[in-house]
Protein backbone atom coordinates (compact mmCIF):
# COMPACT_ATOMS: atom_id res chain seq x y z
CA UNK A 1 0.00 0.00 0.00
CA UNK A 2 2.90 2.77 1.32
CA UNK A 3 0.16 5.58 1.21
CA UNK A 4 1.40 8.57 2.52
CA UNK A 5 -0.69 11.29 4.40
CA UNK A 6 -0.52 14.66 5.62
CA UNK A 7 -0.95 14.75 9.54
CA UNK A 8 -0.83 18.17 11.52
CA UNK A 9 0.49 17.61 15.24
CA UNK A 10 -1.65 16.78 18.30
CA UNK A 11 -3.07 19.43 20.84
CA UNK A 12 -1.38 19.45 23.63
CA UNK A 13 -2.54 20.66 27.23
CA UNK A 14 -1.75 21.17 30.95
CA UNK A 15 -2.28 18.32 33.41
CA UNK A 16 -4.94 18.48 35.61
CA UNK A 17 -5.61 17.43 38.95
CA UNK A 18 -8.65 17.18 39.87
CA UNK A 19 -7.82 18.15 43.44
CA UNK A 20 -11.40 19.25 44.68
CA UNK A 21 -10.40 19.94 47.66
CA UNK A 22 -13.12 20.96 50.80
CA UNK A 23 -15.81 20.63 47.65
CA UNK A 24 -15.74 16.74 47.28
CA UNK A 25 -17.01 16.22 50.72
CA UNK A 26 -16.80 11.99 51.08
CA UNK A 27 -14.01 9.14 50.29
CA UNK A 28 -15.63 8.58 47.38
CA UNK A 29 -16.17 11.51 45.54
CA UNK A 30 -12.74 12.26 46.35
CA UNK A 31 -11.78 8.41 45.01
CA UNK A 32 -13.65 9.68 41.49
CA UNK A 33 -11.86 12.84 41.39
CA UNK A 34 -8.48 10.64 41.52
CA UNK A 35 -9.45 8.12 38.91
CA UNK A 36 -10.20 11.39 36.40
CA UNK A 37 -6.79 12.11 37.07
CA UNK A 38 -5.57 9.00 36.41
CA UNK A 39 -7.10 7.89 33.45
CA UNK A 40 -6.94 11.34 31.90
CA UNK A 41 -3.23 10.75 32.23
CA UNK A 42 -3.37 7.13 30.56
CA UNK A 43 -5.16 8.59 27.77
CA UNK A 44 -2.80 11.19 26.87
CA UNK A 45 0.75 8.72 27.13
CA UNK A 46 -1.44 6.10 24.54
CA UNK A 47 -1.24 9.03 22.15
CA UNK A 48 2.05 9.09 21.15
CA UNK A 49 2.42 4.58 22.05
CA UNK A 50 3.45 3.16 19.10
CA UNK A 51 2.03 0.01 20.60
CA UNK A 52 -1.60 1.41 21.00
CA UNK A 53 -3.97 -0.22 18.58
CA UNK A 54 -7.95 0.67 18.50
CA UNK A 55 -9.32 -1.93 20.99
CA UNK A 56 -6.47 -0.37 23.53
CA UNK A 57 -7.26 3.27 22.72
CA UNK A 58 -11.63 2.57 22.76
CA UNK A 59 -10.82 0.88 26.67
CA UNK A 60 -8.70 4.48 27.47
CA UNK A 61 -10.89 6.51 26.61
CA UNK A 62 -13.84 4.91 27.25
CA UNK A 63 -12.35 4.84 30.83
CA UNK A 64 -11.84 8.42 30.69
CA UNK A 65 -14.93 9.82 29.53
CA UNK A 66 -17.48 7.66 31.57
CA UNK A 67 -16.37 9.78 34.53
CA UNK A 68 -16.12 12.92 32.73
CA UNK A 69 -19.84 13.12 31.54
CA UNK A 70 -20.13 13.05 35.76
CA UNK A 71 -19.47 16.80 35.07
CA UNK A 72 -21.71 17.17 32.44
CA UNK A 73 -24.78 15.36 32.54
CA UNK A 74 -27.54 15.95 34.79
CA UNK A 75 -27.65 14.09 37.75
CA UNK A 76 -29.78 15.12 39.91
CA UNK A 77 -32.84 14.04 38.44
CA UNK A 78 -33.53 17.37 36.56
CA UNK A 79 -32.94 19.45 33.73
CA UNK A 80 -30.48 22.12 35.39
CA UNK A 81 -27.10 22.18 34.45
CA UNK A 82 -24.44 19.56 36.13
CA UNK A 83 -22.65 21.59 38.89
CA UNK A 84 -19.56 20.38 38.40
CA UNK A 85 -19.60 21.51 34.84
CA UNK A 86 -17.05 25.17 35.75
CA UNK A 87 -15.37 24.18 38.34
CA UNK A 88 -12.17 22.95 36.76
CA UNK A 89 -9.91 24.72 34.18
CA UNK A 90 -8.57 22.78 31.21
CA UNK A 91 -6.12 24.24 28.83
CA UNK A 92 -5.10 22.79 25.33
CA UNK A 93 -3.05 24.08 22.60
CA UNK A 94 -4.52 24.27 18.84
CA UNK A 95 -3.03 21.75 16.06
CA UNK A 96 -2.55 24.86 13.42
CA UNK A 97 -1.35 28.03 16.10
CA UNK A 98 1.13 26.82 17.33
CA UNK A 99 1.93 27.09 20.92
CA UNK A 100 -0.75 29.06 21.92
CA UNK A 101 -2.96 28.00 24.94
CA UNK A 102 -6.60 28.27 24.82
CA UNK A 103 -8.32 28.04 28.60
CA UNK A 104 -11.76 27.20 29.37
CA UNK A 105 -13.29 26.58 32.59
CA UNK A 106 -15.58 23.98 31.12
CA UNK A 107 -15.79 20.54 31.16
CA UNK A 108 -17.37 20.32 27.50
CA UNK A 109 -14.17 21.67 26.34
CA UNK A 110 -12.08 19.26 27.63
CA UNK A 111 -14.45 17.05 25.94
CA UNK A 112 -14.42 18.03 22.36
CA UNK A 113 -10.79 18.95 22.99
CA UNK A 114 -10.12 15.80 24.18
CA UNK A 115 -12.20 14.33 21.23
CA UNK A 116 -10.03 16.02 18.66
CA UNK A 117 -6.82 14.84 19.84
CA UNK A 118 -8.49 10.98 19.56
CA UNK A 119 -9.67 11.54 16.25
CA UNK A 120 -6.28 12.99 15.23
CA UNK A 121 -4.59 9.68 16.54
CA UNK A 122 -7.40 7.39 14.24
CA UNK A 123 -5.68 10.09 11.58
CA UNK A 124 -1.98 8.95 12.61
CA UNK A 125 -2.49 5.36 13.33
CA UNK A 126 -4.29 4.78 9.87
CA UNK A 127 -1.35 6.55 8.67
CA UNK A 128 1.35 4.39 10.15
CA UNK A 129 -0.46 1.43 9.11
CA UNK A 130 -0.56 2.23 5.62
CA UNK A 131 3.29 3.33 5.14
CA UNK A 132 4.19 -0.21 5.90
CA UNK A 133 5.83 -2.40 3.38
CA UNK A 134 3.06 -4.95 3.00
CA UNK A 135 -0.12 -4.33 4.36
CA UNK A 136 -2.58 -7.47 5.13
CA UNK A 137 -6.07 -7.16 3.89
CA UNK A 138 -6.95 -6.91 8.14
CA UNK A 139 -4.58 -4.49 8.45
CA UNK A 140 -6.44 -2.39 5.56
CA UNK A 141 -9.51 -2.68 6.91
CA UNK A 142 -7.83 -1.32 9.78
CA UNK A 143 -6.48 2.14 7.73
CA UNK A 144 -9.76 2.34 6.63
CA UNK A 145 -12.20 1.72 9.79
CA UNK A 146 -9.68 4.24 11.91
CA UNK A 147 -10.17 6.86 8.47
CA UNK A 148 -14.08 6.37 9.14
CA UNK A 149 -13.70 6.89 12.89
CA UNK A 150 -11.78 10.37 13.23
CA UNK A 151 -14.21 11.45 10.57
CA UNK A 152 -16.87 10.65 12.67
CA UNK A 153 -15.51 11.88 16.07
CA UNK A 154 -14.69 15.29 14.27
CA UNK A 155 -18.33 15.39 12.99
CA UNK A 156 -19.44 14.42 16.17
CA UNK A 157 -18.01 17.32 17.75
CA UNK A 158 -19.08 20.17 15.44
CA UNK A 159 -22.53 18.64 15.83
CA UNK A 160 -22.64 17.81 19.58
CA UNK A 161 -20.31 19.66 21.52
CA UNK A 162 -19.34 23.31 19.92
CA UNK A 163 -22.86 24.61 20.05
CA UNK A 164 -22.84 23.83 23.93
CA UNK A 165 -19.78 26.12 24.81
CA UNK A 166 -20.18 29.09 26.49
CA UNK A 167 -17.09 30.08 24.77
CA UNK A 168 -17.31 29.61 20.75
CA UNK A 169 -13.80 28.87 19.00
CA UNK A 170 -11.77 31.56 17.72
CA UNK A 171 -11.32 31.76 13.76
CA UNK A 172 -8.94 29.21 13.43
CA UNK A 173 -9.30 27.13 16.03
CA UNK A 174 -9.48 23.59 16.37
CA UNK A 175 -13.27 23.72 17.10
CA UNK A 176 -14.05 26.10 14.83
CA UNK A 177 -16.51 25.02 12.28
CA UNK A 178 -13.96 25.35 8.81
CA UNK A 179 -11.40 23.50 10.64
CA UNK A 180 -13.51 20.42 11.44
CA UNK A 181 -15.23 20.38 8.42
CA UNK A 182 -11.67 19.99 6.90
CA UNK A 183 -10.68 17.61 8.91
CA UNK A 184 -14.15 14.76 8.37
CA UNK A 185 -13.92 15.69 4.54
CA UNK A 186 -9.97 15.04 4.29
CA UNK A 187 -10.37 11.57 6.31
CA UNK A 188 -13.26 10.85 3.93
CA UNK A 189 -11.20 11.12 1.04
CA UNK A 190 -8.19 9.15 2.56
CA UNK A 191 -10.85 6.25 3.52
CA UNK A 192 -11.55 6.56 -0.40
CA UNK A 193 -7.77 5.81 -1.07
CA UNK A 194 -7.78 2.87 0.50
CA UNK A 195 -10.66 1.86 -1.34
CA UNK A 196 -8.97 2.87 -4.36
CA UNK A 197 -6.03 0.65 -3.82
CA UNK A 198 -8.07 -2.22 -2.96
CA UNK A 199 -10.24 -1.93 -6.74
CA UNK A 200 -7.02 -1.60 -8.44
CA UNK A 201 -5.29 -4.58 -6.88
CA UNK A 202 -8.21 -6.75 -7.54
CA UNK A 203 -8.49 -5.00 -11.18
CA UNK A 204 -11.76 -3.86 -10.60
CA UNK A 205 -13.62 -2.51 -13.83
CA UNK A 206 -11.47 0.75 -14.64
CA UNK A 207 -14.75 2.55 -14.84
CA UNK A 208 -15.64 1.76 -11.32
CA UNK A 209 -11.57 3.09 -10.20
CA UNK A 210 -11.81 6.24 -12.55
CA UNK A 211 -15.19 7.10 -10.76
CA UNK A 212 -13.94 6.80 -7.23
CA UNK A 213 -11.04 8.54 -7.90
CA UNK A 214 -13.28 11.08 -9.45
CA UNK A 215 -14.85 11.38 -6.42
CA UNK A 216 -11.42 11.70 -3.91
CA UNK A 217 -10.06 13.95 -6.32
CA UNK A 218 -13.48 16.35 -5.45
CA UNK A 219 -13.64 15.42 -1.73
CA UNK A 220 -9.80 17.18 -1.84
CA UNK A 221 -11.02 19.80 -3.57
CA UNK A 222 -13.61 20.59 -1.40
CA UNK A 223 -11.40 20.32 1.62
CA UNK A 224 -9.06 22.56 0.63
CA UNK A 225 -11.97 25.32 -0.75
CA UNK A 226 -12.88 25.14 3.24
CA UNK A 227 -9.70 26.61 4.42
CA UNK A 228 -9.56 29.59 1.67
CA UNK A 229 -11.10 31.87 4.16
CA UNK A 230 -8.56 30.62 6.32
CA UNK A 231 -5.17 32.69 7.44
CA UNK A 232 -2.12 30.34 4.96
CA UNK A 233 0.64 31.55 7.46
CA UNK A 234 -1.31 28.01 9.71
CA UNK A 235 -2.96 26.31 6.87
CA UNK A 236 -0.48 26.66 4.01
CA UNK A 237 1.11 24.00 4.05
CA UNK A 238 -2.01 21.51 4.40
CA UNK A 239 -3.59 23.07 1.69
CA UNK A 240 -0.39 22.04 -0.39
CA UNK A 241 -1.24 18.81 0.72
CA UNK A 242 -4.92 18.93 -0.38
CA UNK A 243 -4.31 20.09 -3.70
CA UNK A 244 -1.50 17.50 -4.75
CA UNK A 245 -3.79 14.92 -3.88
CA UNK A 246 -6.48 16.64 -5.81
CA UNK A 247 -4.10 16.89 -8.69
CA UNK A 248 -2.75 13.35 -8.41
CA UNK A 249 -6.65 12.07 -8.38
CA UNK A 250 -7.44 13.89 -11.17
CA UNK A 251 -4.14 12.08 -13.24
CA UNK A 252 -5.79 8.59 -11.90
CA UNK A 253 -9.77 9.59 -12.88
CA UNK A 254 -8.09 10.65 -16.76
CA UNK A 255 -5.80 7.36 -16.79
CA UNK A 256 -8.42 5.11 -16.24
CA UNK A 257 -11.08 7.01 -17.86
CA UNK A 258 -9.02 6.57 -21.00
CA UNK A 259 -8.32 3.04 -20.50
CA UNK A 260 -12.56 2.83 -20.67
CA UNK A 261 -12.72 4.71 -23.36
CA UNK A 262 -9.94 2.48 -25.41
CA UNK A 263 -11.88 -0.51 -24.44
CA UNK A 264 -15.17 1.00 -25.88
CA UNK A 265 -12.63 2.06 -29.35
CA UNK A 266 -12.50 5.35 -28.67
CA UNK A 267 -8.95 5.33 -29.03
CA UNK A 268 -8.69 9.06 -30.08
CA UNK A 269 -10.80 10.28 -26.92
CA UNK A 270 -8.61 7.81 -24.52
CA UNK A 271 -5.35 9.01 -25.92
CA UNK A 272 -6.90 12.90 -25.08
CA UNK A 273 -7.72 11.67 -21.68
CA UNK A 274 -4.30 9.90 -20.99
CA UNK A 275 -2.66 13.55 -22.06
CA UNK A 276 -4.74 15.28 -19.26
CA UNK A 277 -3.80 12.55 -16.73
CA UNK A 278 -0.07 13.49 -17.33
CA UNK A 279 -1.04 17.17 -17.28
CA UNK A 280 -2.49 16.31 -13.79
CA UNK A 281 0.45 14.21 -12.51
CA UNK A 282 2.79 16.87 -13.58
CA UNK A 283 1.06 19.84 -11.60
CA UNK A 284 0.80 17.12 -8.50
CA UNK A 285 4.87 16.76 -9.03
CA UNK A 286 5.05 20.75 -8.77
CA UNK A 287 2.44 20.83 -5.65
CA UNK A 288 4.69 18.20 -3.91
CA UNK A 289 7.88 20.40 -4.32
CA UNK A 290 5.62 23.55 -3.21
CA UNK A 291 4.27 21.03 -0.35
CA UNK A 292 7.88 20.55 0.61
CA UNK A 293 8.74 24.02 0.45
CA UNK A 294 5.74 25.46 2.38
CA UNK A 295 6.51 26.28 6.39
CA UNK A 296 3.59 25.51 8.97
CA UNK A 297 2.26 23.24 11.06
CA UNK A 298 1.96 19.18 10.31
CA UNK A 299 4.64 16.27 8.93
CA UNK A 300 7.13 16.95 6.67
CA UNK A 301 7.36 14.57 3.23
CA UNK A 302 9.04 14.15 0.11
CA UNK A 303 5.53 12.95 -1.50
CA UNK A 304 7.06 12.92 -5.06
CA UNK A 305 9.56 9.93 -3.82
CA UNK A 306 6.94 7.21 -2.22
CA UNK A 307 6.58 4.73 -4.67
CA UNK A 308 2.83 5.04 -4.55
CA UNK A 309 3.13 8.40 -6.14
CA UNK A 310 6.27 7.40 -8.64
CA UNK A 311 3.81 4.51 -9.98
CA UNK A 312 1.28 6.46 -10.93
CA UNK A 313 3.19 8.50 -12.92
CA UNK A 314 4.70 4.96 -15.19
CA UNK A 315 1.53 3.81 -15.77
CA UNK A 316 0.44 6.49 -16.68
CA UNK A 317 2.95 6.70 -19.46
CA UNK A 318 2.94 3.28 -20.25
CA UNK A 319 -0.72 3.66 -20.78
CA UNK A 320 -0.33 6.44 -23.18
CA UNK A 321 2.35 4.98 -25.07
CA UNK A 322 -0.32 1.84 -25.74
CA UNK A 323 -3.37 3.93 -27.04
CA UNK A 324 -0.87 5.30 -29.57
CA UNK A 325 0.36 2.40 -30.32
CA UNK A 326 -2.89 0.80 -30.92
CA UNK A 327 -4.24 4.18 -32.50
CA UNK A 328 -1.03 4.01 -35.08
CA UNK A 329 -2.07 0.39 -36.07
CA UNK A 330 -5.98 -0.03 -36.05
CA UNK A 331 -8.23 3.16 -35.17
CA UNK A 332 -6.20 5.99 -36.92
CA UNK A 333 -8.33 8.48 -34.97
CA UNK A 334 -7.74 11.95 -34.66
CA UNK A 335 -7.44 13.29 -31.02
CA UNK A 336 -10.13 15.89 -29.79
CA UNK A 337 -8.47 19.08 -28.66
CA UNK A 338 -10.80 19.19 -25.72
CA UNK A 339 -10.11 16.67 -22.60
CA UNK A 340 -13.18 14.70 -22.29
CA UNK A 341 -16.30 15.62 -19.73
CA UNK A 342 -15.94 13.60 -17.23
CA UNK A 343 -19.84 12.40 -15.94
CA UNK A 344 -18.64 9.56 -13.78
CA UNK A 345 -20.34 9.06 -10.55
CA UNK A 346 -19.48 5.94 -8.10
CA UNK A 347 -21.83 3.60 -6.95
CA UNK A 348 -19.76 1.78 -4.38
CA UNK A 349 -17.03 2.45 -2.41
CA UNK A 350 -17.89 6.09 -1.43
CA UNK A 351 -16.88 6.53 1.97
CA UNK A 352 -19.29 8.02 4.93
CA UNK A 353 -17.91 8.81 8.20
CA UNK A 354 -18.47 6.31 11.30
CA UNK A 355 -20.82 8.11 13.89
CA UNK A 356 -19.59 7.87 16.80
CA UNK A 357 -20.89 8.06 20.55
CA UNK A 358 -19.65 9.12 23.58
CA UNK A 359 -19.53 5.94 26.18
CA UNK A 360 -22.48 5.86 29.24
CA UNK A 361 -22.51 7.75 32.31
CA UNK A 362 -19.77 5.33 34.48
CA UNK A 363 -22.14 2.63 36.79
CA UNK A 364 -19.97 4.92 39.53
CA UNK A 365 -22.13 7.93 39.22
CA UNK A 366 -25.13 8.14 41.51
CA UNK A 367 -27.31 11.12 42.79
CA UNK A 368 -25.66 10.24 46.25
CA UNK A 369 -22.39 10.70 45.32
CA UNK A 370 -22.97 13.66 43.02
CA UNK A 371 -24.50 15.41 46.02
CA UNK A 372 -21.07 14.47 48.03
CA UNK A 373 -19.76 17.57 45.89
CA UNK A 374 -20.27 20.88 47.52
CA UNK A 375 -19.41 23.69 45.04
CA UNK A 376 -20.75 26.18 47.69
CA UNK A 377 -17.52 25.39 49.53
CA UNK A 378 -15.21 26.20 47.09
CA UNK A 379 -12.12 24.11 46.49
CA UNK A 380 -9.10 25.01 49.26
CA UNK A 381 -5.56 26.44 47.55
CA UNK A 382 -3.74 23.35 45.67
CA UNK A 383 -0.08 23.98 45.98
CA UNK A 384 0.53 22.46 43.03
CA UNK A 385 -1.45 24.79 40.80
CA UNK A 386 0.96 26.61 39.46
CA UNK A 387 3.13 23.61 37.96
CA UNK A 388 -0.24 21.70 36.75
CA UNK A 389 -1.08 24.60 34.35
CA UNK A 390 1.92 24.38 32.20
CA UNK A 391 2.05 23.17 28.84
CA UNK A 392 4.33 21.23 27.50
CA UNK A 393 4.27 20.16 23.59
CA UNK A 394 3.69 16.66 22.61
CA UNK A 395 6.62 14.96 21.50
CA UNK A 396 5.61 13.09 19.28
CA UNK A 397 7.56 9.20 18.58
CA UNK A 398 9.92 9.59 15.24
CA UNK A 399 9.14 7.26 12.98
CA UNK A 400 11.45 7.07 10.32
CA UNK A 401 9.77 5.89 6.57
CA UNK A 402 10.11 2.23 5.81
CA UNK A 403 11.68 1.02 2.34
CA UNK A 404 8.96 0.86 0.08
CA UNK A 405 8.85 -2.12 -1.67
CA UNK A 406 5.91 -1.52 -3.87
CA UNK A 407 4.04 -3.56 -2.07
CA UNK A 408 0.38 -2.75 -2.36
CA UNK A 409 -2.79 -4.61 -0.21
CA UNK A 410 -2.55 -8.35 -0.49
Amino acid sequence: MAHWFHRNPFKATAPVSFNLYGVATTNAAAKICNDLRSTRIKLLELFTDVNCNMEIMKSAVDGYFSLLQGFIASLDGTTKENKLRFIQNFKWTDTLQGNTVSAQQDAIFELASMEFNIALWHTKYASRLAGKEDVTVDEAKDVHRSLRTAAGIFKHIKDNDVSRLVTMPEKGKDLESRVLDTYVVQCQAEAQEVTIARAIELKHNPGLIAALAYETAIFYQKADHILTTLDPSYTGKWRKYLQLKHSFYLAYTYCYHGQTLLVSDKCGEAIRSLQEAEKYYSKAETLCQEYRQTKGPGSTAKPSEHLFFRKLGAYVRNTLEKCQRENGFIYFQKVPPEAPQLELKANYGLVDAQPWELPELGAMWSQELYAAFDITRGPKDDKAKVKEEEVKPVKEPDLKPQVDTGCSVS
